[in-house]
């Protein structure tokens, strides 16, 4: 299963000249605001950033929140944990999260002179509750299939306004005034293009993206519980088959790998960022069995548990 696309994407030797000094203009800017590697939360809940001078050693994991990524300089290759989801984020893209995905991803470009760099812009349901009304005053033209990944190709007048919101940032002259403005024009354009009416369910009261974000939420949460389809249904106000094909339609992964993948994903922080032993992080997460837990981890990250132990 591929993510959804709103156009055909172009590669990167066909991006537009204007384009290519758009995005030139916003690594230039995230090179002042990231003066060395890491994640950096510029405006909490507005805009965040990530940058690397240096290509991913092995696959990385993570969860993403919903948002739109765009990485004008360097790239990276995701996958979707357990669901087969694979795509390229460059200079030719613009991602939209519309869940909490659990992704692996790998830096494949990136050099001490050229970082990579990826600006998130997480999508806030208030904001999209209060312009959805505007940008479809006769309501939301229904769409037929909701997805966790958007891929599109970039959109200068969405890059142009990136560049000025990174600019307010900069400069910081009326930034609670303006940086705010920006983002509600990249949220209109957002939901001004064709997967617009998709990404708008995501503020639309019952919709099926609403009440499978229900349980998603539950299931971060609670990822070490054991869960029950009825208990998730009942949260999301769907019936257990419906639930089960909603929450697949817009995750690509049924309620059980999604909690496997979140519980993975834990084990391998406590393992990697706090040397924990093998058994121990299997329980913390949920596991009864310490060799199931070894099995999936394998299978998962491609490297045993107590070899992801060892410095890299």
């Amino acid at each position: 299963m591929a993510p959804q696309t709103f156009t055909q994407m172009p590669s990167n030797s066909e991006l537009s000249v204007e384009l290519s000094r758009t995005l030139k203009q916003m690594a230039s800017l995230l090179t002042t605001l990231t003066p060395y590697d890491g994640y950096f939360p510029l405006l909490e809940n507005q805009v965040h950033v990530a940058r690397s001078a240096t290509l991913s050693s092995q696959q990385h994991c993570l969860l993403a929140l919903p948002s739109i990524c765009i990485v004008p300089q360097g790239a990276k290759h995701v996958s979707v944990m357990q669901a087969g989801v694979e795509y390229t984020e460059d200079a030719s893209t613009m991602v939209v999260y519309a869940a909490e995905v659990p992704l692996d991803y790998k830096i494949m470009q990136a050099s001490p002179e050229e970082p990579y760099f990826c600006l998130m812009l997480p999508l806030n349901k208030d904001r999209l509750i209060e312009l959805i009304p505007r940008v479809f005053p006769n309501g939301v033209p229904k769409t037929d299939k909701a997805s966790s990944v958007y891929v599109k190709g970039n959109d200068q007048r969405v890059m142009k306004a990136c560049v000025r919101l990174l600019e307010l940032i900069v400069e910081q002259e009326y930034v609670d005034l303006l940086v705010p403005m920006v983002i509600d024009e990249i949220l209109i354009r957002l939901l001004k293009s064709s997967v617009g009416p998709a990404i708008a369910q995501l503020g639309v009261v019952d919709s099926h993206a609403q009440k499978v974000s229900k349980a998603i939420t539950w299931l971060k949460d609670h990822y070490a519980q054991p869960i029950r389809m009825e208990q998730l249904a009942t949260l999301s106000g769907m019936s257990v088959s419906s639930f089960h094909t909603h929450f697949k339609s817009i995750t690509s992964m049924s309620p059980l790998q999604y909690q496997k993948t979140v519980r993975l994903q834990h084990a391998r922080h406590l393992i990697r960022s706090q040397s924990m032993d093998v058994s121990r992080a299997a329980f913390e997460v949920g596991y009864a069995s310490s060799s199931q837990f070894s099995r999936e981890y394998s299978r998962a990250f491609g490297v045993s548990p107590s070899r992801d132990m060892q410095p890299f």
